[in-house]
């Protein structure tokens, strides 16, 4: 009988993030190229007489430790799909970013959903654990492929994507989060304001820019650099002001390019090499977090 399950989970960088007017249901069409970055959540399921959850690390104190949590909500949903009780206790070891746009939570979520599978034998098919990640949030299907990836209707809709080659990487984690739904609200009113609208018909379509995803596969460091992208970014700095400042210091030493990591707050610096990622991070301090791309998926490390 299986007695834990030790999933190891990456977090993401949004290397374009393209987004579409606000539509009927709230949400806004996107395209959003993923990169799966070596930094992880570790989440342990063991047996249990009811859904518990507790959690360690990075942030914790920001975590509910809940059934709001996505990593409960994930195995609620798993086992109503399934049809077993819910009884599971889920621990999480947290070293992503919380609240920082770099989808620790959906991450969580999506581990979740791989451990109670194999602590339970229950052998899901792959495309219905998507499919369920999907209905969890649109950032938590994403770590079950890791890699890269471009997801299109609420970004829950992937398709893998080559990479060609490593890239480095540098993120700035600012103290508090920024809410998602108002840095989108932000970006909707910042359209108004300039008379784009924020209607389906007034925004263009979301695309995948061809140069980014050529600078991927080719594994160029410096043509994805001038291709990353992110039409949430003006929201953010218009919530968060003080972001600006760390860009430039950022690209001040040596960076390649900086950009905000989806709905923010933290930043995302790539760099040439190892070498101009410790220079960065040097310059940033405490704050800087060093990591390589692309990282695996989602993955059970312990099983006993």
């Amino acid at each position: 009988m299986v007695t834990a399950v030790t999933v190891r989970v990456p977090a993401k960088v949004n290397v374009q993030l393209a987004v579409g007017g606000r539509r009927a249901d709230g949400f806004h069409d996107l395209a959003n190229v993923f990169l799966a970055v070596g930094l992880y959540d570790h989440v342990t399921a063991t047996p249990a007489d009811r859904l518990t959850i507790t959690g360690e690390g990075r942030d914790i104190a920001s975590v509910p430790l809940d059934e709001s949590n996505l990593a409960a909500k994930a195995a609620l949903a798993l086992a109503a799909h399934a049809g077993v009780a819910p009884d599971v206790h889920l621990h999480i070891a947290k070293d992503i970013p919380v609240a920082g746009g770099m989808a620790g939570g959906s991450a969580d979520g999506a581990a979740a959903l791989l451990a109670c599978d194999a602590l339970w034998g229950l052998h899901t098919p792959a495309e219905r654990l998507l499919e369920l990640a999907g209905e969890l949030g649109s950032d938590v299907p994403f770590p079950l492929l890791g890699g890269a990836a471009l997801g299109v209707g609420r970004g829950e809709l992937l398709t893998p994507l080559e990479v060609g080659g490593g890239f480095h990487w540098v993120f700035a984690v600012a103290d508090g989060g920024l809410s998602t739904p108002a840095v989108y609200g932000e970006c909707d009113r910042l359209r108004r304001a300039r008379g784009t609208g924020d209607g389906v018909a007034d925004v263009p379509a979301p695309e995948a820019d061809p140069a980014l995803l050529a600078a991927l596969a080719d594994g160029d460091a410096e043509a994805l650099a001038a291709a990353l992208s992110n039409d949430l970014q003006e929201a953010a700095l218009s919530l968060r002001p003080d972001l600006a400042h760390t860009i430039e210091r950022g690209l001040g030493a040596g960076a390649l390019a900086g950009i905000v990591s989806g709905s923010g707050p933290t930043v995302a610096f790539l760099t040439a090499d190892a070498q101009g990622s410790a220079k960065v991070a040097a310059e940033l301090g405490a704050c800087a977090r060093v990591a390589e791309a692309p990282a695996g998926a989602a993955a059970v490390l312990a099983q006993p």
